[in-house]
């Protein structure tokens, strides 16, 4: 098998340019981070790491254009489509098709072997593989090990169906997770998917009463041969035709009872007519084709695989991959807010956020506008902690934009409508993000408490941890008692000098005379019982220094 890329002087396709530069600024971005605040030599490794993979990258993806003797004949690409059908999955096969055609392919074959996935992503592949693909190249659905759900669906929209012995395909029904469709919910779900193998089985000539069958349980499908034609044909049990002269109906033959969701062995699916041949191997398809279009085909077959950039950014749109950066970026958040200086918890976090972001966009599931409205919620959340004291409107509006914008990502909509779930699907994989995103903030509640009350206590770890601030009350030189916000302008004034009572990161609080008053540090992180001095008061907002 020939393993070919893109051809010398070809451009990367732009959704592959925007993988790869999602993924090297989400590494440079902790390179950055790590070395502002540890130093250059960590930096370094990670460079050199990163310098090694593009070229290694660069390497696998320049391969030598066909010999004109090839391109002479006919040529067949094989894409294999495996794992969960998702919108990486989608894009994926849209890049490769495309690039196959690019290099003269005119039959494409795709390796199927999948449980399934998301119908939406099901949809996509299908009508790509019937309103654009199937207009300019002769597509192939080669099942090697199971075609199941939505499987079935991407399979059932190509122009013919080739088994591998001993593989299956069929069984299409709505599932939702957490519970069971019933009732008008069911038939709003199955309508949609009937309706896309009934767009299959028009555009392919397939037995449209079988598809149908590999969907909804309440059909009776009856073979009845047509004495005309020689041929057997598939009814619903209210369609069966009633002219004996034309079909033998005294011989008819039951073929999917009722209560039965329709799945087929390759023998069975090529009796029925869904397969058009079974066959060994991959040589078997293209003997076949061959013989049956009277064509002959290049001595090789180009494969095209997906990339790794594909194949990480499909894992990390997993509702589990989701969940895990989701609380390894609110650990992060929460372990550089209570540690001195800034580090690898921060770097971790920045890290966490840009993968999820990034992740979203480059699978359609994020526009502009969420990922514009999420950055702004996490500018607003870090002035309100970094700039203005306490705690109020714009750490209010930071956490409900971070909300909206993190909500709009996990569902697909066009930067023009309000992002909101209108299938049966949209709400089954929505609950499954918000299942996993609640049990990670579960996990980070569990953890800080952890974190706060046992860390500090291991010795070789107590330095990732502030300890308690002192409280007022055990200073040594008496009780300190805070003063109303409309007193501490005239309480204090610009050059009194005073102890820090709460860490300054930069915001928290310092003791002057009998007096705790709420301060910002001067852009340095000061510790317990450090002496400083006020250069600044503004209304309530009172600055400070370490004193010299």
């Amino acid at each position: 098998m020939c393993l070919l890329g893109l051809g010398n002087g070809a451009k990367i396709p732009d959704m592959e340019k925007q993988r790869r530069i999602f993924v090297y600024l989400a590494v440079l971005a902790g390179v950055l981070f790590v070395q502002w605040s540890v130093g250059r030599g960590a930096g370094e490794i990670f460079a050199g790491s990163l310098n090694a993979s593009e070229d290694q990258q660069d390497t696998e993806s320049i391969a030598v254009d066909p010999a004109p003797d090839v391109c002479a004949k006919q040529i067949a690409a094989l894409i294999p489509c495996k794992d969960m059908i998702d919108d990486g999955l989608y894009q994926s096969i849209r890049r490769r098709t495309q690039e196959a055609m690019d290099r003269g392919a005119t039959y494409m074959i795709y390796e199927i072997g999948t449980y399934g996935g998301l119908v939406k992503s099901g949809d996509d592949i299908s009508k790509y593989f019937i309103l654009e693909a199937g207009k300019d190249i002769r597509t192939v659905a080669y099942v090697t090990t199971e075609a199941i759900s939505a499987g079935a669906m991407i399979s059932v929209a190509c122009q013919d169906i080739i088994m591998l012995e001993n593989t299956t395909i069929g069984d299409c029904a709505p599932i939702i997770m957490g519970g069971e469709l019933e009732g008008v919910e069911r038939e709003k779900a199955e309508s949609f998917i009937r309706a896309a193998f009934m767009r299959a089985a028009e555009a392919n000539d397939y037995p449209a009463a079988l598809l149908k069958s590999m969907v909804t349980r309440q059909l009776e499908i009856w073979q009845v041969k047509n004495k005309a034609t020689g041929e057997n044909e598939f009814f619903e049990k209210d369609f069966l035709p009633d002219d004996p002269n034309v079909y033998d109906i005294k011989n008819k033959r039951l073929v999917v009872k009722d209560d039965e969701l329709l799945t087929l062995t390759a023998s069975q699916a090529e009796k029925f007519g869904i397969a058009r041949t079974v066959v060994e191997d991959l040589d078997g398809v293209l003997d076949f084709l061959a013989e049956r279009d009277g064509v002959e085909f290049a001595d090789e077959v180009i494969e095209f695989e997906t990339l790794w950039s594909e194949e990480m950014v499909r894992k990390i749109n997993s509702p589990a991959v989701m969940g895990v950066l989701v609380l390894l970026a609110m650990l992060g958040a929460y372990t550089e807010l209570n540690t001195p200086g800034l580090g690898l918890p921060g770097a971790v976090a920045v890290i966490c956020v840009i993968i999820i972001v990034g992740s979203k966009y480059l699978v359609g599931m994020a526009n502009w506008v969420e990922v514009a409205v999420f950055c702004l919620g996490l500018v607003l959340l870090a002035v309100e902690i970094f700039v203005l004291p306490g705690f109020g409107v714009a750490g209010a509006a930071g956490i409900i934009c971070i909300g909206a914008g993190l909500f709009g990502m996990l569902i697909k909509n066009p930067p023009d409508q309000v992002p909101w779930p209108t299938t049966e699907m949209d709400w089954t994989l929505l609950s499954q993000y918000f299942v996993a995103i609640s049990i990670a903030f579960i996990a980070f509640l569990f953890s800080a408490y952890f974190l706060s009350k046992y860390l500090p206590k291991v010795e070789f770890l107590s330095g990732l941890t502030l300890s308690p601030a002192v409280k007022a009350a055990q200073i040594e030189h008496g009780v300190a008692a805070t003063a109303p916000p409309e007193s501490r302008k005239e309480g204090v004034s610009v050059g009194d000098a005073g102890v820090v009572t709460a860490p300054l990161r930069p915001i928290g609080s310092a003791r002057f005379g009998d007096m705790v008053v709420d301060v910002v540090a001067e852009g340095q992180y000061l510790e317990n019982g450090v002496e400083v001095e006020i250069i600044q008061i503004h209304g309530n907002r009172v600055v400070v220094k370490e004193k010299t």
